[in-house]
């Protein structure tokens, strides 16, 4: 069987992966081959006894910069390895937020290649070269771009049909139709003096319904006005 999506990873620590991708159902698919991991070591294309790469940037400056040259070579490689449609990004803190919608692109793509960074960043020239997509996670600054790949690898991987069980499972969570997810409870139906909402267990399934869809509609608008605004639009 052929695998519904992968994933190739420039790295200079390739031993970092599958790491958290390899457990759960993430792992499950994994070992299933429902999904593939593919790894490209960066040091395997530097050409010194140290296999380094990275140097001083220019015009001064603290930290050192990983090289145009031997990061060519490597995505050069990698795109050899990929279909034509899949998305090359790196992952970078000045990139563009990732958002669902681009967990459900690189899904519909059925693969991505994605450069990990290190140091302070990587030489401008290979980004511009080869047209790579800056993508965060957030606005923040991590070590490298390992962790920030799991994280979004991870929400791509759960949409591949088999992995999840229930395909109604993704269908209500956050972002999916503009909206943050609704309240979840279970029993007991009494907790340190807190009920479950008595709708939810009315049995009345089209009172829960729209009572879940009041809430996210609700919980959007006072935790995400800027998803919120987006949704409003939209219903215009």
């Amino acid at each position: 069987m052929s695998p519904l999506f992968t994933a190739q990873l420039l790295t200079i620590f390739p031993e970092m992966f599958p790491g958290t991708l390899g457990q759960s159902l993430a792992g499950k698919g994994l070992k299933d081959g429902k999904w593939a991991l593919k790894t490209l070591d960066i040091r395997d294309f530097s050409s010194d006894k140290h296999r380094s790469v990275d140097d001083t940037p220019a015009g001064g400056g603290p930290g050192m910069v990983m090289r145009a040259d031997i990061l060519g070579k490597a995505i050069d490689a990698a795109k050899a390895n990929a279909k034509p449609e899949w998305p090359l990004v790196y992952m970078s803190p000045r990139g563009r937020r990732f958002e669902q919608a681009d967990a459900v692109r690189w899904q519909s793509a059925g693969g991505v290649t994605i450069l990990c960074g290190r140091f302070e960043g990587v030489d401008e020239r290979v980004l511009e070269a080869h047209d790579v997509e800056e993508i965060s996670v957030g606005d923040f600054v991590l070590s490298g771009g390992e962790p920030a790949a799991m994280v979004m690898l991870d929400a791509v991987v759960r949409l591949l049909p088999g992995i999840m069980g229930a395909n109604a499972t993704l269908d209500e969570e956050s972002f999916e139709n503009g909206l943050l997810e609704y309240p979840h409870y279970t029993r007991p139906q009494v907790w340190e003096g807190r009920e479950i909402p008595a709708v939810l267990t009315s049995g009345h399934h089209k009172k829960v319904a729209q009572w879940r869809h009041t809430k996210r509609e609700e919980l959007t608008r006072i935790r995400r006005p800027d998803l919120w605004s987006s949704y409003v639009r939209d219903k215009k």
